[in-house]
């Protein structure tokens, strides 16, 4: 039988003599090689560069703190705080306060916080009263003496208080506004709490509503702004964002200021708007991020816009503080910070709570530090189990110093002028929203559910 191809045990002469050619060729070509030019120098490991390099940007400078002089507002003995911080007209900037705090009193406001259920609302102040939102949906008065009024709970028919939570308050035009988890904007006569309008917004709702001249301000779904007639609900205009996925529970207050509102968007984009028309001004993106860090992959815009005459401050989740020109959105500076909560401006300086922890105050002119006090940060300290953080919320700046409300069960006071601790006192269960200033009394709740008030 004829064979054909490859044979068990030998090759072909023909083959024989193709692979000799074959292999003079390649000695040919090995022999045209240029020798290899080996670069001077130590070797360094890519991984070990580029894991110094990070190492580098977020070691914290070891600035050395200096005690300056702070021209501070006078002090305002307010008899209202109607919406958060961040605009101008509702805004106190030094709220009086007794130099010492002791516990008044303290009264439950619902539901506390859980794993699931968490409590978003700061409390706001108007006219004699104290209104709350807990961790279920449940809206509540109480007098300055501390005792309940009424409550509303707004759990949609349809819904158990187990499917959502979080909102925002805020108070105007004789009217209590109030976001929820549940996508629901509602307004409640304060008196009585009886509801007088809601609007749909197709979206959760944690973040905090603004109110001004007539309309209310607020984002759903962290990439969409409404404004809504206060007298009714009804839509006056929209506007959307970039869409994202990571979101920290609570988000900013709109700010409004001359004719312009000015949203912030879980994508770390701002927006301005005339306010009247919602006409679009101009976009910002609160770019950058601490790199190593899981948690600056979170890009929210969780220090709410505050505005101070023509300078807009805000900050990011990522590790990011900006300033920014009102009228145009142009960015003045940037400094490597991300507020946990608004900024305090006070004189030429701005007061914040810091993604590493620190309370810090910065210069307004360039961002430049001036000086930081290091606050708790991990809940247990074995490396194997730094996995929970306190949470610190403030600074207000109220009866000549900064007042700091921690869930590690303590409230701090400090010297704006240096940053030295002047005193703490306990606030049971620890802090769950921003401390609010009225009437000199201090009012904060706890993640227990309990409305606390110190004087």
């Amino acid at each position: 039988m004829k064979r054909t191809g490859w044979i068990s045990g030998s090759i072909s002469v023909g083959t024989q003599k193709g692979t000799l050619v074959a292999l003079l060729g390649l000695a040919v070509l090995a022999g045209c090689e240029k020798k290899e030019i080996i670069l001077p120098g130590a070797r360094e490991e890519l991984r070990a560069v580029l894991q110094a390099e990070v190492a580098a940007e977020n070691a914290v400078v070891e600035v050395e703190n200096r005690t300056l002089p702070l021209q501070m507002a006078a002090q305002t003995n307010n008899a209202n705080w109607l919406q958060r911080f961040g605009t101008p007209a509702t805004r106190t900037n030094h709220p009086a306060l007794g130099r010492t705090l002791t516990p008044l009193w303290n009264v439950s406001i619902g539901a506390s916080e859980s794993r699931k259920a968490r409590i978003s609302a700061d409390p706001v102040v108007a006219n004699g009263r104290i209104f709350t939102l807990d961790s279920a949906a449940t809206v509540q008065a109480t007098s300055t003496a501390g005792a309940a009024i009424w409550t509303r709970d707004l759990v949609p028919a349809r819904d158990t208080a187990r499917d959502a939570s979080g909102g925002g308050l805020a108070f105007g035009d004789g009217k209590l506004f109030v976001s929820s988890g549940f996508g629901l904007m509602t307004a409640l006569d304060p008196a009585s709490g009886e509801i007088l309008w809601q609007q749909k917004l197709q979206a959760s709702a944690t973040g905090s509503p603004t109110y001004a001249d007539g309309k209310v301000f607020l984002v759903a779904g962290d990439s969409l702004a409404w404004a809504l007639d206060a007298d009714n609900g009804r839509i006056a205009w929209q506007l959307s964002a970039s869409p994202d996925i990571n979101n920290v529970f609570g988000g900013p207050a709109p700010v409004v200021a001359g004719d312009k509102v000015v949203f912030a968007f879980g994508s770390g984009e701002m927006q301005a708007a005339i306010r009247n028309t919602g006409a679009r001004q101009w976009d910002s993106v609160l770019s950058g991020q601490r790199r190593g860090y899981a948690r600056a992959k979170v890009s929210d815009i969780t220090g709410d816009p505050v505005v101070v005459g023509s300078t807009l401050y805000a900050g990011s989740h990522s590790g990011r503080l900006a300033s920014i020109d009102l009228n145009s959105g142009t960015r003045l500076w940037t400094v490597p910070e991300g507020p946990l909560n608004p900024v305090w401006p006070a004189g030429d300086s701005i007061f914040l709570v810091s993604d590493r922890n620190e309370l810090l105050r910065l210069a307004t002119r360039d961002g430049a530090r001036i000086w930081g006090v290091k606050l708790p940060f991990f809940v247990k300290d074995r490396p194997k189990r730094q996995k929970e953080v306190f949470a610190h919320y403030g600074p207000v700046l109220a009866g000549g110093r900064l007042v700091v409300a921690s869930n590690d069960g303590l409230i701090r006071s400090f010297d704006p002028t240096s940053g030295d601790l002047l005193s703490t006192v306990e606030i049971p269960g620890g802090a769950t929203t921003n401390p609010v200033i009225a009437g000199g009394t201090l009012y904060v709740v706890s993640t227990k559910g309990q409305l606390h008030a110190f004087r």
